[in-house]
Parts: C-alpha cells; structure tokens; sequence
C-alpha cells in the first residue's frame, strides 16, 4: 500500500517545466490530427524538441517543423531553451518546444454537499489559483446551486488576476448520474429536480462554454493528467465520500459507457434486498460503506442518534474515534463496511483487470476501510492467475484534485475544438 498526497498537482506548477496530460496515446492516435498529436506530445512532455517529436509519432522531421510553425504562428506553443549534451560551450543553443501557457485559461469547478471548489489553470496546466466555499443545504434547487458558482467563480478569477471573459471553457464536476456528452445530471443528491440541463444552464449563467461530468470521473482524469495514472493504459479510480463513486480510464481514455452513465460502482448490488441507497434502490455497495451507511450503523450498534442538528460530519469523527480507542461495535462497524469495499474492488479487477486501483476521497482517512486484514480477502475474491491483484493506492489528495481533474476536462474539450478533426474540417 503507498500514499501520496498534494504534491503531485504542485509540481505541475513549478518553475521548471513539468508536462501534464497522458503520457501513452490511445491505440486509435493515428485517427487524431497530426497537429493536435504533436502539440499534446509537447504538453505531455513539457518541453520536447522537434526531432523527438517526429522519433516519436513515427513521421519526418519536416512534418512536424511544418506544424510547429502552424503552432508558433498561432501562440500556442513556444520556443525555449533545451538543456544541453556534452560540451556546454560549442555550437548552437539547443532549442525545444513548450506549451505557451498563457495562450489560454479555463477553470474547473467541483460541487459537492460539503464544499464547493474552483481552480484556474493556463494552457500547460499550470495551476493560477485555487479556491473554496462551503456549501448551504439550502442550495439543492438549480438556481441556488447555479448562483454558488457563480460566486465561486468571481471568488477563483480575482484570485487568480484572469477575467472571466479570458477564459476559454470551465469543466464542472457533480456527483450523480451525469451524461457527459450532452450536458445532463439525469441525478445528483445535490439537486432536487431529475433530468437537469446542467452544462446549458451553466453556460448561460456563467457566460461561458460548460462541461459537465461525474466528480468520479473527474478524479480518474486528474490522474490520468497530473498523477499516478500518466504512464499507465488501464486504471480504476475508486472514491469514497458521501457516496461511492467509479472512475475507469481504458486505454489511456476515459470509459463512461454508450449512454454516458457507466462504471458506477457505488450502485453495483452487493446484497439482494440489502440496506436503502439514495438513489432509491436497495442493496447497493454505496449502502454500506459512504457515510450515510456508517452513520446509520453507528445509531444502531452504539446507540447514537443524530438529534440537536449534529452533523454527519462530527458523528463519523467520534465513531472514528472511538475505533481507534478500541471500541469493538465501532471498529466492527469501519470493518463490515471494508469487506464490502473489498467486495466491490474484487469486481472492478474480475471485471477491468487494471493495471492499478487508486483509493480516494475524504473517507481515506478511515483507514479502516482498507486495513491490511481487510482487503486482504480481495485476493480470495478475484480470479486466481498467475499472478497477484492489481496494487492499490490511497491518494488522499482532499478537494481540489476533483476541480483540478474538472479543469482538466475543460482544456481536453478546448484542446480538441482547437485542433482536433472538427477544427480541421473547418479549416480545411
């Protein structure tokens, strides 16, 4: 088991220039136009030089000077120094190409139940800005939420010196049943009304081009472009707060399934006519390990009520606790819901068999749910071959790896409106 934290979206922003984006292309890259090829090999790798690009992709060196041109003309890459082989003295400065970052900006955007929160990024993925507002339940009707956003980015765009109108697209991240492709939360636990237009409302509220897709998912695309999952072509992102969520990038890609709504694992069965779920069903895995679950275990086995208005919060900190002072009810309640967890990772490998599984979410902390006893039943679960279960990772990041995988989605979309095979029709 590893832990990593914040600091591997920091290093994006440092001063030497660190690439962001996947560093292994889909199987399928010769479909993509050669330009967006090459300008996202350059992002990948923060700076590349020319004749690397062209060993690369596989094409002459004349090409892709052909296009770098293209790209320098349009101010969105740049020239800069490379470091050099050998004798530093002699010759001409070897030169290599960067994303300019300040060609464009967008910002991502998470909204949850506890907080919302924001980051504005330029176009090499540097992070400009952070930040954060809490969340009022009174906030669950569209217009109230559309308002929070609006205010998280006023709050964002000052801090970070960027006007709004320079923002070239936002990605926003809900939890629920999200259809990406068109814009829809057909159910959020943060919205009262179903079937909601979210990216088209968002859009005329907030001026700008809008992405929408599940918080799930936007933290597999944060590691697909800042974290662990850059050099890998299959890996499962499992979260775990105030619900269960699923992120699954397949070659080097996303996954979300032909109607937009796959790889929720939360809403798996575990148990046929098990505990109610939020959503409305029973027996889902989300029943039994997000916090609604655990704070209903911890009213029934301890006797402890949520009454005088006391958060769902402080009820989880005090079963936390008192598991780690040695109470017995409270640490069988942390490991019934582990085994169910282990239940529904032994899944994700019979069903994906991914390269790794990465843990995350505020529920991290509970490190109960992942003890070492606890999934070491995944083993029995998962079909024997010859070799062991896919490791699994913790990454407690906290808030801004979702607005930060939100923005990611934001530049992707700009990225391929800019150069990809549409753009190039357009042009052509």
């Amino acid at each position: 088991m590893r832990n990593s934290g914040e600091a591997i979206v920091a290093a994006a922003a440092e001063e030497e220039r660190q690439g962001v984006g996947p560093l292994l292309q889909p199987f399928a890259e010769a479909l993509r136009p050669l330009r967006q090829q090459v300008f996202e090999r350059i992002r990948a790798a923060g700076t590349l030089p020319r004749v690397q690009i062209a060993k690369d992709l596989g094409v002459s060196p004349a090409s892709v000077s052909a296009i770098a041109a293209e790209l320098l003309e349009a101010g969105l890459i740049e020239e800069v120094a490379a470091p050099r082989d050998g004798d530093a003295s002699r010759g001409r400065p070897p030169v290599a190409l960067g994303v300019r970052p300040g060609a464009r900006h967008v910002v991502g955007m998470k909204l949850s139940d506890r907080e919302h929160t924001a980051v504005v990024v330029d176009f090499a993925g540097g992070r400009i800005a952070s930040e954060s507002v809490p969340h009022h339940p009174s906030e669950r009707d569209l217009d109230a939420l559309l308002e929070a956003a609006d205010t998280l980015l006023d709050r964002v765009t000052d801090k970070a010196g960027v006007a709004r109108a320079a923002l070239s697209a936002a990605g926003l991240g809900v939890p629920g049943f999200v259809d990406a492709a068109a814009g829809r939360v057909h159910w959020s636990p943060i919205l009262r009304e179903r079937d909601v237009a979210l990216a088209e409302a968002a859009q005329a509220r907030l001026g700008l081009p809008v992405h929408v897709d599940n918080d799930a998912n936007l933290v597999a695309l944060a590691e697909l472009w800042f974290g662990a999952g850059r050099a890998l072509s299959d890996f499962a992102v499992v979260t775990i707060e105030h619900g269960v969520g699923m992120g699954l990038v397949v070659n080097h890609r996303l996954y979300r399934g032909a109607r937009g709504l796959g790889t929720e694992l939360g809403h798996t069965k575990v148990h046929l006519d098990g505990a109610l779920c939020r959503c409305g069903q029973r027996g889902c895995l989300e029943a039994y390990v997000a916090d609604y679950a655990l704070a209903r275990e911890a009213t029934t086995a301890l006797d402890w009520t949520m009454r005088d208005g006391q958060p769902m919060g402080v009820l989880l900190e005090s079963l936390f606790d008192h598991a780690k002072a040695g109470n017995g009810a409270a640490r069988s309640i942390f490991r019934r819901a582990g085994r169910y967890l282990a239940i529904g990772l032994a899944n994700v490998v019979n069903l994906f068999d991914p390269d790794l599984i990465i843990l995350s979410g505020e529920r991290m902390r509970y490190d109960y749910l992942y003890a070492a006893d606890t999934l070491a039943e995944l083993s029995s679960l998962v079909l024997p071959a010859s070799r062991p279960p896919p490791p699994i990772e913790v990454h407690a990041w906290g808030d801004l790896l979702w607005a930060h995988g939100a923005a990611a989605l934001a530049l992707s979309a700009v990225t391929e409106g800019m150069l990809g095979a549409n753009a190039a029709r357009e042009a052509g």
